[in-house]
Parts: structure tokens; sequence; C-alpha cells
């Protein structure tokens, strides 16, 4: 293959086709992916709103990737990027390089299998049985089988299968009667329809591109299983890394419930003797029993009787697996089917309960691999109760099956906590010391990484297109008292009421709480002229498009709004922050992890709390500069940001705009700014 051009060339192509503007922030970001990239040292980028970043790793990873026929993947947290890279950004890049590189590169989306219908399960009628029935009310029951007869009409005319493409969608319940987990799958060579599998053909699409676009989940388990997902690669861009950390989390996260084994159980009654059923059932009765007699809460030793109710539940669950037996030759496809759905969750309630067990192994709960939880969840105006088993760490995970084996770049607007990497740097595995170069725009070449004998890695900030001084105030109301467990004063109601009175609505109000949130909607809507919206009220995205249409309009809300909300324009000019968004104090997982830093001699509230709270601040506080012409107030009702010791770490965080206590000076501001 002729030499490619370089990657300024490139993205300097790709923008002009693109009818953008050249940018410096971008391209010292593509600058650095491509140095990453041919050195092999990991890369943190912060880029800012604005800067362009998936342009700026998307160019340099298309390059490599046509250069060197191997594919490279790029994961994602969100669905909304997910499209917005697939139907977007990476089908006109590719129309705009086409020319340069020599030919057109190729791209695909890859997702969990659970993600697209299983035909054997409509082939086989699987898809008609509901083991979890009683859950459900007569009304629900009637729906899920409506949703299911109208997705098994649409299996004969979709050519992905992918649930992403049924519109109207449906029900997750009605979902999972037509799809399978990977556990739950027969395998391509088994099944009957294996060649025309929805999830095989995505999977086969993806080995033949130059860049496959995935999610954290997919990611994770990639890794977490050692099952080859995705396809080879050696090079892997994260986006929206702040969030991996959680989603690695969440997906190696298990859970025992007695729902889930007496569900375990049912789905084996027409596999095995209904003495195995009987012992199955009772061992999940006896959890039940034992778990309304404990209060919810982590577990730092284990309840005197779980060890025998989790010892039950094990045998039983192995009993069952080893009576169901070996998959035999010929076997039925229909039955092998069920066989293997009832193996999936079987073998989950086995293994759950033998990770809880293993866990209090190990006597010193700093040094346990999990963090276990009895959690009680309102469904329905039932308490549901399940145990939950969780990573206290993942650092090692990613260190070894991800950073160990891959070049990978890591970018967000928000990596840097404290004014550093190393926060986030230490959750992902990586070295904790800051890295000892801070400049790649100007290397050229293939160096080799500079740590020895350690994972090497860089961090950079190429910045924003903002001028975060000149176009917005972060107002810190030193002047009210910090929040309490009660509530908002009426003070802070009256706060809010004056600020968005002198914005004339235009206001994104972000709460700590769902109780916050409605109990300051409820409050003002009485007070303002101005309509306010309250998540809740409707879909999410309903509501923001509702926000976005009416400059008068504000919205109030909790965590989804704090990261997902995009509105350009005249519509955001006020951004409301409650309070500091600290962890719940009883959150389990995270007050493990952090006592288990205190218990290395660390500052686990610094390390976990802090840490947490500064990311998501930041988040909040870059809902308000979305566009270059944007202007307005970032106000903070937690004065603790100003004085407490902490505060002065917490900034160091956000972006520099121009910041003052002075009330009257902000209510002037949104007033000039209204008109």
């Amino acid at each position: 293959m002729p030499d490619l051009p370089e990657v300024p060339e490139l993205l300097r192509t790709a923008v002009h086709a693109l009818g953008g503007k050249e940018r410096r922030n971008q391209l010292t970001m593509a600058s650095a992916v491509a140095h990453s990239i041919d050195t092999g040292e990991h890369l943190a980028v912060q880029a800012g709103t604005g800067t362009g970043k998936s342009l700026a790793y998307l160019v340099p990873s298309i390059r490599y990737a046509v250069k060197t026929g191997r594919t490279v993947v790029v994961s994602t947290a969100t669905i909304a990027l997910q499209r917005q890279l697939v139907e977007r950004d990476l089908p006109r890049l590719a129309d705009a390089l086409a020319g340069s590189l020599g030919r057109r590169p190729r791209f695909a989306i890859l997702k969990g299998r659970g993600n697209y219908l299983c035909l054997n399960k409509i082939h086989t009628g699987l898809a008609e049985e509901t083991p979890d029935a009683e859950l459900f009310d007569a009304f629900a029951l009637s729906r899920i089988g409506r949703e299911v007869r109208r997705v098994t009409e649409w299996s004969s005319t979709t050519e992905t299968g992918d649930r992403d493409d049924l519109s109207p969608g449906v029900s997750d319940q009605a979902w999972r009667q037509l799809s399978v987990t990977a556990r739950e799958c027969l395998g391509k060579s088994r099944c009957p329809v294996g060649e025309d599998c929805f999830a095989e053909i995505a999977r086969a699409e993806a080995a033949q591109v130059d860049v496959v676009v995935t999610n954290h989940a997919l990611l994770a388990i990639d890794a977490i299983t050692g099952i080859s997902i995705l396809p080879e690669h050696d090079v892997v861009v994260v986006d929206e890394a702040h969030e991996l950390v959680d989603r690695i989390t969440n997906v190696a996260t298990a859970e025992l419930s007695p729902g889930t084994v007496s569900a375990a159980a049912r789905r084996c009654v027409k596999l095995v003797e209904d003495q195995e059923i009987d012992r199955l059932d009772g061992a999940a009765e006896n959890w039940e029993s034992f778990l309304e007699e404990l209060p919810a809460g982590r577990w730092d030793e284990l309840p005197e009787g779980a060890a025998a109710a989790l010892a039950s539940i094990r045998d039983a669950a192995w009993a069952v697996h080893t009576a169901i037996g070996p998959a035999k030759p010929g076997t039925d496809p229909e039955v092998a089917a069920a066989r293997s759905q009832a193996l999936a969750e079987i073998d989950e309630v086995h293994d759950c309960a033998v990770r809880v067990l293993t866990t209090f192994e190990q006597r010193d709960p700093s040094q346990r691999p999990d963090v276990v939880w009895l959690a009680a969840d309102e469904f329905r105006g039932n308490v549901r109760r399940t145990v939950r088993v969780a990573p206290l760490s993942v650092g090692g995970l990613l260190r070894s099956r991800l950073f160990g084996e891959s070049t990978v770049v890591l970018t967000s607007a928000t990596l840097t906590v404290g004014g550093s990497f190393d926060g986030l740097a230490v959750n992902w595995g990586l070295p904790p010391q800051s890295p000892a170069r801070s400049d790649t725009t100007s290397a050229s070449g293939a160096e080799p990484p500079s740590d020895k004998g350690d994972l090497a890695w860089n961090g950079i900030d190429v910045g924003s297109p903002f001028d975060h001084a000149k176009a917005g105030i972060l107002y810190i109301a030193k002047h009210l008292t910090p929040p309490g467990r009660d509530g908002l004063p009426p003070s802070h109601l009256d706060e809010i009421a004056e600020l968005v009175t002198a914005a004339e609505g235009r206001t994104l109000g972000l709460f700590s709480s769902t109780r916050a949130a409605k109990a300051a909607t409820e409050a003002l809507r009485e007070r303002l002229d101005t309509p306010i919206l309250c998540q809740g009220d409707d879909a999410t995205g309903a509501l923001v498009e509702k926000f976005a249409a009416d400059d008068a309009t504000s919205l109030f809300g909790t965590l989804s709004l704090w990261q997902g909300v995009d509105v350009p324009g005249p519509s955001l000019s006020l951004v409301i922050i409650d309070r500091i968004p600290f962890p719940r104090p009883d959150d389990p997982l995270l007050v493990a992890r952090q006592r288990a830093v205190e218990a290395r001699g660390g500052n686990g509230f610094m390390a976990v709390a802090a840490n947490h709270a500064a990311l998501l601040l930041a988040q909040g506080v870059g809902r308000l500069l979305r566009s270059t012409d944007d202007r307005g107030v970032v106000a903070v009702l937690d004065s603790r940001l100003a004085t407490a010791r902490y505060g002065g770490y917490l900034r160091a965080s956000l972006p520099p705009f121009w910041e003052t206590a002075d009330p009257a000076v902000v209510r002037r501001a949104l007033t000039r700014l209204r008109g």
C-alpha cells in the first residue's frame, strides 16, 4: 500500500469536506492520539465540549486501521453517542477520506447478544413461554403477549434483528422472551438457525471492518469472561471514559434474590425430577425467610445463618445442574434451547452463591475482592430483598485485560479531578503517579514507552474552544446555610425563585435527589409566572425537547440530566445545582471502597467521595456552554464549595469561569442576558 497522508493532512481534508473550521484543540488531540497509537503508550485526553473530539480520535484510528488492516474498537457509554458515531460521524468521515486513503473506510456497530432477536426462540415457540408470569398482573401479561406477537411479526421483515431498529419499542419483559444471553445461546454450530443468527451476522460483519463501535458493557463482558466477543484488535478508544469504571462495575455485579432462585427452578421443571426442583424451591423459600429478618445494608461479616442458607442454594443448584446432564447429540432443537436457558439460570444462581461465600473467606474487608450488601427495593408496593455482590475495584481487571492487551485512548470532556488525571488513573488500574511527559503534540515517530516495567500512560488536556471567563459566571451562594438532610430550606427556594425570575425561565435545575427536584418544582410553580417541567412528568427526551423549544421554560431533574442534556442557545442561560453531588453516605460499594483506601493509609473521602462529586459536578456545570455563542451562569447553592477545605479541590475540576458570591451581580447579569 502506498504511504498514506499524515494525520494533520487527513484531519484538514475531513474538516473541510464536512464544512467545519480547523480547530487547534482538535489538531492537538488528533496528533496526541496518533502518537499514542504509534508508541503503544496509553493516553488520557480531556477535551472540552466543542473540541470535536470524535473526529480527533476517529481520523488517526481510521488511518491506522487502513494502513495495518487491523480493526480499531471504539467504546462509548451511551446509546446516543453510538448512534451519532454510526449514523452521522462515521458515514460522513468515510466519504470525506475515501479519496485520500485509496478506499472507503468500513465501520460497524456491535452490541451484546441480548440486543438481537433469537430466531431459534421464535421458530421453536419458546418465546411464548412466560416463566415469570406470576410476577405480573393480568393486564401486564396481555400487554407483553401483544408485544411478543408484534416483534415476532417484525422478525420476518427486519434485516438486523436489532432492538434499536424496532419502532415503537417494547418492554424489557417482552424483549427477554425473544432474545438470549451469551450463556443461554446454543452456539452457531449447534443452533438450527445459526447461519441466519442476527447476532452472529453482526459479529461476522464487525470482523471485516476498520472501526467497530461498541459500548462499555460489551467491552467489560469481553474482558471479564475471556470470550472473544469483539474482533481481534490492538487499539481501543474509550469515549465517555469518565463512566468506564461504573459501567464495568455494573457488568461485574451479581445478585441473588429469592425470586431469581425460584425462577431458575421453574425453568428446569421439565428437565429434571421433581425432588431436585423441590430442593431448590425449598432453598429459595428458606432464603426469603432469612432475608426478611435482616436490615438492608452492607455485610462486613456473614450474618448468622447466611452461610448455611447460601450453601443450601449452592448445593441444590449444582444438583439440578448435574441432573440436567451434558447435551446429547441429535437432541431436538427446542429441547436443546430450553436446556441451554435452564443451565444458564441455574449456573448464575450457583455461581453467585459461591461468590458470596468465597468473599468472606478473607477476614480483612479491605482485602476482599468483592463487596456484599442486602438491598431492599420497592416494586409495585412490595419490597424485594436482594443480596448483591460487586467488585471492590475493577482496576486490576482493566489493567490486565484491557491495558495489558491493547493500546488504549481514554477521552471525555471531564477526566481531571482536582486538576489531575491521577484520580481516574488509579481507578482504571494505571500507575498513580503523574506521567513524566505532558505534551505529545510535537512528537513524531515511534518512541518506546518511558516507564520501566510498568504500564506507560500520558495525560493531556487539550482545552476548550470556549472563553469560559468571558462566557460564564460561577456563582457560589456563600450566604446560604450548608444543605442538610431535611430537604430544601426556604432560603434555598427563595434563592432559586430570584434566579429563575431574573433569567425569565431558561433554567436547568440539577438536584441531588428526586425528592428535592419534585419539592422545588411544586413550590416554585406556585410562585413563578414561567413554566417548570420536572423529570418524571414525561420521558426525559421529550422533556428536554420541550425545554429547548421554549425560552421561558425551566427543567428540573436529577442524575440523567446532569450528564445527558445538550441544549445550545438562549433556552439554557442558567444552571442551578442544589448541592455538591457527594455519593449517598449509605452507598455500600462506595463506602467499602473508601474504607479500603483508608486501610492502605490513604484519604478515603478524597479518593472516593470527593472524586465522585468532582466528576459529576464538572458534568453538571458542563451543561451551560454547548456552543461558542452561549453565555450564562452556573449557580451552586452549596456554600461548602467555597468554605470547606475540599472546596478548592472541587473547583479545580471545573472550567475557569469568572467567580462571584454576590447574588445581586448575578441577577443583573441574568437580566442583561435576557435582552
